[in-house]
């Protein structure tokens, strides 16, 4: 089978893709300032029905984000190029809002206001994406894009902690006084991705026309590909548990270490694993065959899954440092995590064809990975588990790392299979999809 290449990028072309990837990446880190800032606050000695009040701030906003994105399979799959301004501007603006009310507000009363939170800021992700996917440099522009949750995750904390520390911010406050510190700029962020040229003919031509999909294309589209999207559906769950609990309790991992009196170390560690990150995932662009990269993808996780779990047997059997293994089992569960976010369903709608979204997709894996990771969470409270968040984490880790090769794997070989039989029967049957393997 073969795919029709355009040619090389032009200097607009080229310079296009910078523009929308510096914004793209600028915009999402500061949502993450309406987002995880708030983690940095311990409320120390703050309990509820046995549980910490951190925790349960956690689990609330993220069972927030998770509802989300359980609606976000049809709102964002539908969801059209004309007035995405406007809808960012209502839900960041309540995400932020409901920060204001959790300053005034005793506990644990403040749940209430992470869950409104983390429900309104979980459609951001697919908001922005939805400005950048079907280009022949969304590789790239997507996977700048996605390190910003990486960078941002520890950026936006030392805010945090600096705010704390410096301004003597209160605990409660910390969350919507972070905000305000990104209010300015985010809405010249979100003007300015409303600027980004829509993809051109090159890049329809070579990866497709992305288009707002209906209650039957979204069928059609799990009917076709069922098993394989349950494969990697069950992968990210996994690689999501795992990026969760150390994104939600990275302050409590780094005290545990003993880095918690220097805010800074959040910040350099997740430079470093971006800026490595980042740099891969780029390099897929130059690989101009969609099934090719598609598999490529594949190898990354698989990668990634090794890093985590290798370095997280080091750790335990004490013979890695802590700060390195913190540093080692993020990036490799990043080079997991990030190819889904930016490249993978980016890839396989350009191989097999599909007149569709890449955000359908995404919001599938990570309405099922939050509710993983939300699950784990709660397992932990709930059964009183005596493990510190190193060490649960540390070994889950390893756990995970060991099952999420087995199913990438098993993914490869099913999407192997599928496009070297060429779908035909399938793709006589699905006209709307506009189907037809590449």
């Amino acid at each position: 089978m073969q795919q029709n290449l355009t040619s090389l990028f032009t200097r607009r072309q080229l310079l296009t893709a910078l523009y929308a990837a510096l914004i793209a990446f600028l915009t999402y880190a500061s949502v993450y300032a309406y987002r995880k800032p708030f983690t940095v606050a311990t409320f120390e000695g703050i309990r509820f029905w046995g549980v910490s009040y951190q925790t349960l701030l956690i689990i609330s906003q993220g069972v927030g984000y998770m509802l989300s994105k359980f609606y976000g399979i049809k709102f964002i799959s539908e969801l059209k190029r004309l007035g995405r301004w406007r809808t960012s501007a209502v839900l960041i603006g309540i995400a932020w809002l409901s920060l204001l009310i959790f300053g005034f507000i005793p506990p644990p009363f403040g749940m209430i206001c992470l869950l409104v939170n983390g429900f309104m800021l979980g459609f951001m992700w697919g908001i922005t994406f939805s400005y950048i996917e079907g280009r022949r440099a969304t590789d790239f522009i997507g996977a700048v894009m996605a390190v910003s949750f990486i960078f941002a995750g520890g950026f936006t904390r030392s805010v945090a902690v600096w705010l704390r520390d410096s301004w003597q911010v209160a605990e409660q406050w910390l969350g919507f006084t972070t905000g305000l510190v990104f209010a300015i700029p985010l809405i010249l962020f979100i003007y300015l991705l409303e600027k980004i040229p829509s993809p051109d003919a090159d890049d329809v031509r070579e990866r497709t026309i992305r288009l707002p999909m209906n209650k039957e294309s979204r069928r059609r589209l799990l009917k076709n590909f069922g098993l394989g999207l349950i494969l990697i559906t069950l992968t990210y769950v996994f690689l999501t548990v795992m990026r969760d609990i150390r994104d939600n309790f990275m302050a409590n991992m780094w005290n545990d270490l003993g880095y918690g009196n220097k805010p800074a170390i959040f910040t350099r560690t997740e430079t470093i694993t971006s800026v490595i990150v980042l740099a891969m995932m780029s390099l897929l662009v130059i690989i101009r065959n969609n099934f090719k990269a598609f598999q490529l993808a594949h190898g990354v996780i698989v990668t990634g899954f090794l890093l985590a779990g290798f370095s997280s047997v080091m750790f335990v059997s004490g013979n890695m440092e802590g700060a390195l293994w913190m540093q080692l089992a993020g990036l490799g569960l990043y080079m997991g995590y990030i190819p889904f976010n930016c490249i993978f369903f980016e890839r396989m709608i350009a191989s097999f064809r599909i007149a569709g979204n890449v955000g359908f997709l995404i919001y599938i894996v990570d309405a099922w990975g939050y509710l993983g990771s939300m699950s784990v969470v709660l397992t932990k409270e709930i059964l009183k588990l005596k493990l510190n968040w190193v060490s649960f984490y540390s070994v889950a880790v390893i756990v995970f790392a060991v099952i999420g090769v087995a199913f990438t794997i098993t993914s490869f070989i099913y999407f192997n299979r599928k496009y070297k039989r060429g779908s035909v029967s399938w793709q006589e049957n699905q006209p709307s999809l506009s189907v037809q393997a590449s």
